[in-house]
Formats: C-alpha cells, sequence, structure tokens
C-alpha cells in the first residue's frame, strides 16, 4: 500500500535580514541535477482553461500559450556588476560587537568620496538554525503528520582548520597542531571540523570524527616548494628586496644588492667592474626569488580560495583559521581580493593566526656573518625585519576583510585558536556602486564610519581593486543563486511560500515533492507590448542530516501575461512543483527563488523525515 503524506509548511522564524550577496557558481552547475522541466500549477486548482495553461501549455490559443512557460536552460539576468560588498564589525569600547546599528548609522567613503549605500543587513551568527526552527514532520500508524518530533540533527558551526606548510617551519608547525589539537577536543557535538593544508597533501573534510581529525594534525609536516633557502651562499636576496628590486625598482636596494654580489662574487675585480659585473646577477638573482617564492604564495591563496568556496557550501554557520607565518604578495593582489570577495558574500569569517607566536624580528644570519659584506650589514638587516613585518600584513587584511580576528605576538595558542575560530556576535554587511567606476585595476580605498554614537571601533576591508574588464552579468547571477542555496538564512523578499510532501510507494523508496506557490499580486511585473512580464528562477534542493547536498533542481519560469490572464492569476497564484527520489530519512528541504525584474532573491527551509 502506498502511504501518502502530506505537510503544509508553516511560518519558522526567519534567521536574519533579507541576504543580497551573490557568490561562487561553479558548484552550482555541478550539483544542479538537469532532471525534469518544471510544472507549473495553479493553487488553489484553477479552472480547466488555466490548468493546461499553467502546466502543458497546452490551450486553444496560442497566444495564451506564450503567456507561462517554463524551462530548465540558464538565464541571464540584470545585475549590478558593480557592486562592492563590504562586512563590518563595531566593536564598544570593551570590545563587544554592537548589533542595534541601522544603514542611516554607517559613512561609507570610496577614496574619500562619500558613497550611497544602496544594500544592507545585519546578521547574527549562530543562534537560529532551521533544524530548531523547523519542526521536523513525520506520520504515525494512521498516516497523520506527527508535529513536535525531533527535528533532523543538522550541524551548527562549520570550522576549517587550513595550515600553510608551505610556510611554516617545523618548530612552528608542532606547537600549532598541538594546540589545535586541543582546540578541535573543546568543539561542540554539532560542530563539523575540516583540516587543509596550502601543500595539498593533508586534507580530511568535515566530520566530527576527531580521532580522523587527530591523525590528520600528525601527518602536518613543513612542505616547501622553494628550496632556495637551502642554498648556503654568500649573496642571496630575500624576497622583500626581489620586489623592491624587479617590481619597484627601488635604487637603495639594488644598490646594496650590487655592492653585496660584487663584494661575494667579483672581490677580485676592481671597484668599478666589479659593481658593473654584479649587476646581471642581481637582476638574474631577484628574478629567481620573485618566481619561486611567488609561486607559494599563489599556491597559498588558491587554496585558501578554494577552501573558501567549500565552506560555501556548507549550511550553517562558517568560521576559516587561517594557521600561517604569513607571506608576502607583490603582484598578486587580484588573488587575495578574490579570496575576500568570496568569503564576505558567502558568509566565511577568515579567523588568522600567526603561528610564529612571540615573534622577534631576525638579524643576520650566523651562518653567512663571515662572508657579508660588512658595509651593506645593517640595510640587510632591516630589510630582514621589513619582511617579517610585512609578511603579517596579509594575515591582518584577511581578517579585517571578513570580519575575523588575527591573533599574533602571543605564545598563548590555545587563546589564539579560541578567538580567530569564533565570529563576532553582530555583523553588517553594506553595498554599495561605484560611479563611473574605470576598468583600470587600481586600488580604491574604503573607509567605513559610525555617525553615533561616539568612541566605536570598526572593523572593515582597508579597500579593493578595481577589476580590469567588465563582469558577466549571467555569470554573477547564478553565483547569487548558489550562494543562497547554500546559506540557512530565510529571506522574504519575495512573495512564495514553501510546501513539502512526501508519498512512500515501498519500505524503502519514497518521492518527496517540494511545491513553490507563488503570489503573482505582489510580483515586480514589468508591463511592455501589453503584456506583464518577469522571469523567476526556482532551485530546490534536499540536504541530508550532515549538512550535505542531496540533490538539487533549478527551474525557469517566463511570464508573459495579458491583463485578463493577470487578473485570473491575481487569486490563485502560480506553483512550481520539484520531485526528488529519496530513501527513508531526514532532510532539510531548502527553497531560492529569483526575480530577474526586481533582482530580489528569497529562500526558505523546511526539515522534514520520512519514515
Amino acid at each position: 500500500m502506498r502511504t501518502v503524506i502530506s505537510s503544509t509548511r508553516k511560518d519558522s522564524r526567519r534567521l536574519l535580514y533579507p541576504r543580497f550577496l551573490p557568490g561562487c557558481c561553479w558548484l552550482l552547475i555541478l550539483c544542479l541535477n538537469q532532471t525534469s522541466a518544471a510544472q507549473p500549477q495553479a493553487a488553489p486548482q484553477p479552472a480547466p482553461a488555466e490548468q493546461s495553461s499553467a502546466s502543458s501549455g497546452q490551450t486553444p490559443g496560442a497566444a495564451t500559450t506564450a503567456e507561462i512557460s517554463s524551462r530548465d536552460e540558464a538565464t541571464t539576468f540584470k545585475v549590478n556588476v558593480n557592486l562592492v560588498v563590504v562586512r563590518v564589525v563595531v566593536r564598544d569600547s570593551k570590545g563587544q560587537a554592537v548589533g542595534n546599528l541601522h544603514k542611516d548609522d554607517f559613512q561609507l567613503f570610496d577614496n574619500r568620496k562619500p558613497q550611497v549605500i544602496t544594500q544592507f543587513s545585519a546578521e547574527r551568527a549562530g543562534k537560529e538554525i532551521p533544524s530548531t526552527a523547523v519542526p521536523a514532520r513525520t506520520s504515525n500508524e494512521s498516516g497523520v503528520p506527527a508535529e513536535g518530533v525531533v527535528p533532523p540533527a543538522v550541524p551548527e558551526r562549520y570550522i576549517a582548520y587550513l595550515f600553510d606548510d608551505v610556510h611554516l617551519n617545523f618548530a612552528d608547525l608542532a606547537l600549532a597542531r598541538k594546540a589545535a589539537d586541543r582546540h578541535i577536543a573543546s568543539l561542540r557535538p554539532t560542530d563539523r571540523a575540516a583540516i587543509y593544508s596550502t601543500s595539498g597533501q593533508t586534507e580530511v573534510d568535515f566530520t566530527d570524527d576527531r580521532a580522523q581529525l587527530h591523525q590528520a594534525l600528525l601527518k602536518l609536516q613543513p612542505r616547501p616548494i622553494s628550496h632556495l633557502n637551502d642554498i648556503n651562499q654568500c649573496f642571496t636576496v630575500n624576497y622583500y628586496m626581489a620586489d623592491l628590486i624587479e617590481n619597484q625598482r627601488d635604487p637603495q636596494a639594488i644598490a646594496v644588492a650590487t655592492q653585496d654580489a660584487a663584494f661575494c662574487d667579483f672581490s677580485n675585480l676592481p671597484a668599478a667592474q666589479a659593481l658593473a659585473a654584479a649587476q646581471p646577477l642581481v637582476e638574474s638573482t631577484a628574478m629567481q626569488v620573485l618566481e619561486a617564492e611567488g609561486q607559494e604564495s599563489h599556491v597559498a591563496l588558491t587554496v585558501l580560495r578554494d577552501a573558501v568556496r567549500r565552506m560555501a557550501t556548507m549550511p550553517g554557520q562558517r568560521s576559516l583559521v587561517f594557521v600561517s607565518p604569513g607571506f608576502l604578495t607583490p603582484q598578486l593582489e587580484f588573488e587575495y581580493g578574490d579570496v575576500i570577495d568570496h568569503a564576505v558574500r558567502s558568509q566565511v569569517t577568515i579567523g588568522t593566526l600567526d603561528a610564529r607566536g612571540l615573534y622577534v624580528p631576525p638579524g643576520i644570519d650566523a651562518s653567512n656573518s663571515g662572508s657579508a659584506n660588512p658595509l651593506t650589514a645593517g640595510q640587510r638587516q632591516m630589510y630582514e625585519i621589513d619582511q617579517a613585518h610585512a609578511s603579517s600584513d596579509i594575515l591582518s587584511v584577511l581578517a579585517d576583510s571578513t570580519g575575523g580576528a588575527f591573533f599574533q605576538n602571543s605564545n598563548d595558542l590555545d587563546e589564539g585558536f579560541r578567538r580567530v575560530a569564533s565570529t563576532p556576535e553582530y555583523s553588517y554587511v553594506l553595498g554599495f556602486s561605484p560611479q563611473n567606476l574605470k576598468l583600470d585595476g587600481s586600488f580604491h580605498s574604503l573607509k567605513v564610519g559610525v555617525k553615533s554614537p561616539p568612541k566605536l571601533q570598526v572593523q572593515a576591508r582597508r579597500g579593493y581593486f578595481a577589476p580590469k574588464h567588465a563582469a558577466d552579468p549571467a555569470q554573477q547571477a547564478k553565483e547569487e543563486i548558489e550562494e543562497a542555496l547554500f546559506s540557512q538564512e530565510e529571506v522574504r523578499t519575495l512573495p512564495v511560500d514553501l510546501h513539502t510532501q512526501f508519498f512512500k510507494s515501498g519500505e524503502f523508496d519514497a518521492k518527496l515533492t517540494v511545491l513553490a506557490h507563488i503570489d503573482i499580486r505582489r510580483l515586480h511585473l514589468r508591463k511592455a507590448d501589453g503584456r506583464n512580464n518577469d522571469e523567476l528562477t526556482v532551485v530546490s534542493a534536499i540536504f541530508n542530516g550532515s549538512g550535505n547536498l542531496v540533490q538539487g533542481i533549478q527551474k525557469t519560469l517566463t511570464m508573459h501575461l495579458k491583463d485578463e490572464t493577470l487578473e485570473k492569476r491575481m487569486d490563485s497564484g502560480i506553483t512550481m512543483k520539484t520531485s526528488f527520489d529519496v530513501k527513508p530519512g531526514s532532510y532539510l528541504v531548502r527553497l531560492v527563488v529569483r526575480d530577474a525584474e526586481a533582482q530580489l532573491v528569497a529562500a526558505e527551509n523546511d526539515a522534514i523525515r520520512i519514515p
């Protein structure tokens, strides 16, 4: 006997405020299952002619057939391609995050010019999630839905630990992994942790298996890509000097390096000839160092970006802990800017921990002191100190720009992990569109202020780089949909209601149906050529009890409604139906709808248990 269970969704608690942030789209393309076409139906049941028009498109008149259509193919949306997103954390004099501010309380400056904040959201981390907000539904023996059943256990928080084993030395890495092990042991049962490394040699995806995470930590070891520092030679330049020489053409750095090369490799020549002979060596050495060290920085940023994208697919609170001694990023501004943009738009907080602890800048290496040029020893030491300080800049920028904490100059790594793994209780996301933005790749400084009350500390990104070419609107629209899909936040910016049903055809087989009912009276329809136009992208997805995506289906609904048809549809609306073949178990249902005309995204959740 086939059991039919239906559940009409009750209003669940909203997580926070409307979310507008776009994000990456590559995973959405992989995950969305291109299966059955959309079958919009009227709810409640319309007259037979309307039923035919909505579901099958077979109506007596060809003009009516074109009024409502659906398809699975990708759609180009009109999006604001110049939107700049800034995450802001505001703290009081005691260091506590402030959560009662509004859009009008903020001031935002781009290159010292005031900007109009066009989009705004306030967020509170980790307080409400759908697993507790939406009662799960199952059935009793009579087939009647039972309320108050314990909902499926959806993890509340995801923490990824990314160790920069490309740059870390053995001593610092050993201390950091021990502190990380203690921190992982203190996580809550609802937390899920993952361990990654910039070398890619160590990786454990999100799990609650503490033993597996412990074993992964033990496998961490330094894995540098470049071995230039292993070469014991008289003449060397560090990454900081190489950048000054090649990229900035700094005359002092060039002079110091040239004198050192002449002293080490051409001391048998007269001074003038030695300096002339040293110049090609300085250039080639600086280029070699830039290429080798730059590759290590590039790898670290690439893995960091991939970790952010991986976390963007996880529901709930997301924290990424980046453990590194820091590194330089000359000519890599767009790469770490891309990391920041993805993190902000994906609601991933990056906390950074300087694994060097209480760090004392180095002096002259004793192993080279006998052969180093005494005339330049003082200046070379300053370059070593400058590199040590500059290496931590990237850690500070990543944390400040994403709302995370930056921990440095302390050997209390236990406290460090506690701080950087946590997220501020309150944060704000501001969006603005720079006017007449030139696509020249230039840096734009940002400053965010709070009008009142005074003495508040503001943490926000320092700036952004203008794009070098125009963005693809369709690509950004897909990214926006994906980001909403993998969030657990409920957004009620569109008149959409989520309903779910499941039908059991056997002991181990069931069909889960997701219904998206759209109240077209409240849509932003565009009138053109006597028609009322709009296009909706509807994405339905189901996640398992561990928060992993099981299946997702995307549908596109296009409307070109005549006035009389719109009038008929006013009361009934339109229902988009999506079906999934599932096994018994607990699922989180996620519905995301995007309106092309209004450029708004709505998102709703439902939790359901199939016995």
